[in-house]
């Protein structure tokens, strides 16, 4: 779990609260490998109150010393498993919209602003979302100002400042861009990404490569004395990130072409991991609805967080400590992109039901869509047409028990999603039931 690299603590006072938080981590990890039986709410909650309680005596213990002269030692990644594993046991239950839930987020947030900042190139789709979500967590922090320990709340707003800081930042960079280029710049970095993900595919396919080169010829070409320029024969102000972004694409092609999908040797073992993560991630996400419990994010989080902080000044190295090249680092880079954009976009999608409701909500989320899709297709021609849902919708409403749906004895979270749900499904049924009268009328 922890890097052999990560030192001890080095105040004495710590070590306890090291020896139990590890207890607790231990707790933590059992409750998400237990596949057996639902989690639930007052599974998760002694554990938080258990987490608050150290971090407490940590801050107490590390008052008056200047933070940033503090090194981060055994006992913060032990404690940010802890907020890790209870962000996600809460996502899991159902309670997304309370603070401990965004801390996974908030991380996650962070790790890929880093990454955008990095690599000097990102699309204005992607702060955007960003920008939504950050908006989302505030919102979510203020409305449980009253309800959750100041520890935590302290400890995420400073993680959300930095994000707030980072992403004004990348903002900035953005806003030199002439509009105009706007479109340009969008399509070299989709470009760029486009050939990454060429470059890390089971079987390399030079003529996709050749393709997006072809679209970089014909940027080139349309260059006017070596600029980007409107009718008028004018240059566009603000290009030279925009030029510097269609050589750094041609380059990527070309060194792409070359190694034709084959990475340095040396690289290979990270190289499979890595790719391993991805295509997890990658069926988790067409498959999330049926099949995630968020508590999974954890190990594949935990793995890229290892990998990504074995680097050295920011390079990869091999046993040797010697450099990769620039293919094997930015293949690799890519790879670790990737897979923290398939969690964040995993992470932000999460319903606020409980998984012992998502059966239910995911049964009533086919049902609205085919429900939607036979109004936009024209409806229906008879009433008995609509049997079929009626008949599943009934079912699912005889589940309820004065209005709840129960597990067991457990009224699980979420219960509102899935009325609100309910209720949509049946406004659609009513609707397209009155079309038919109406016509018969």
């Amino acid at each position: 779990m922890d890097s052999p690299a990560i030192p001890a603590p080095l105040d004495p006072q710590e070590q306890p609260i090291l020896d139990r938080l590890l207890c607790t981590r231990d707790a933590l990890l059992l409750i998400k490998q237990d596949k057996s039986s639902y989690i639930k709410s007052r599974d998760v909650l002694p554990f938080y109150e258990e987490v608050i309680s150290e971090v407490e005596k940590l801050n107490t213990v590390r008052k008056g010393k200047d933070r940033r002269l503090v090194p981060h030692n055994r006992l913060d990644y032990v404690l940010d498993d802890c907020f890790q594993l209870i962000s996600l046991l809460f996502l899991t239950v159902g309670r997304n919209n309370e603070a401990p839930a965004v801390y996974s987020l908030a991380t996650t947030v962070q790790r890929l602003l880093d990454h955008l900042e990095e690599a000097g190139f990102y699309s204005s789709k992607d702060l955007i979302s960003i920008t939504k979500t950050l908006t989302h967590v505030h919102e979510t922090l203020n409305r449980c100002r009253d309800a959750y320990s100041p520890a935590l709340l302290t400890l995420l707003e400073s993680r959300l400042d930095k994000c707030e800081l980072l992403l004004e930042k990348l903002q900035t960079g953005l806003a030199q861009l002439s509009p105009e280029l706007a479109p340009t710049h969008e399509t070299l970095v989709s470009i760029l990404r486009s050939t990454s993900a060429v470059n890390t595919r089971s079987k390399f396919s030079a003529s996709e490569v050749n393709g997006l080169r072809d679209q970089l010829k014909k940027m080139q070409d349309s260059l006017k004395e070596g600029n980007f320029v409107g009718a008028d024969g004018q240059p566009f102000p603000g290009q030279d990130n925009v030029k510097t972004l269609l050589e750094r694409c041609w380059l990527w092609t070309e060194i792409v072409l070359q190694r034709e999908g084959k990475i340095d040797q040396r690289f290979q073992d990270q190289y499979e991991r890595l790719v391993d993560i991805r295509n997890q991630l990658d069926r988790l996400s067409v498959t999330q609805a049926w099949s995630l419990r968020e508590t999974d994010l954890f190990g594949y989080q935990r793995k890229l967080d290892r990998i990504d902080e074995s680097r050295v000044n920011g390079n990869f190295v091999d046993a040797e400590g010697q450099l990769a090249d620039i293919h094997a680092q930015r293949t690799l880079l890519y790879l670790i992109r990737r897979s923290y954009a398939y969690i964040y976009a995993l992470l932000i999608s999460s319903e606020p039901v409980s998984e012992a409701l998502l059966p239910v909500y995911n049964q009533l989320q086919t049902l609205k869509r085919c429900l939607l899709e036979v109004k936009e297709s024209g409806g229906v021609a008879n009433s008995r047409e609509l049997y079929p849902y009626s008949m599943k919708l009934n079912s699912i409403d005889n589940m309820r028990v004065d209005g709840k749906f129960y597990v067991g004895s457990d009224i699980p979270e979420g219960q509102g999603s899935v009325n609100a749900l309910l209720a949509e499904c049946y406004d659609v049924v009513w609707e397209l039931r009155a079309a038919v009268v109406d016509e018969d009328a």
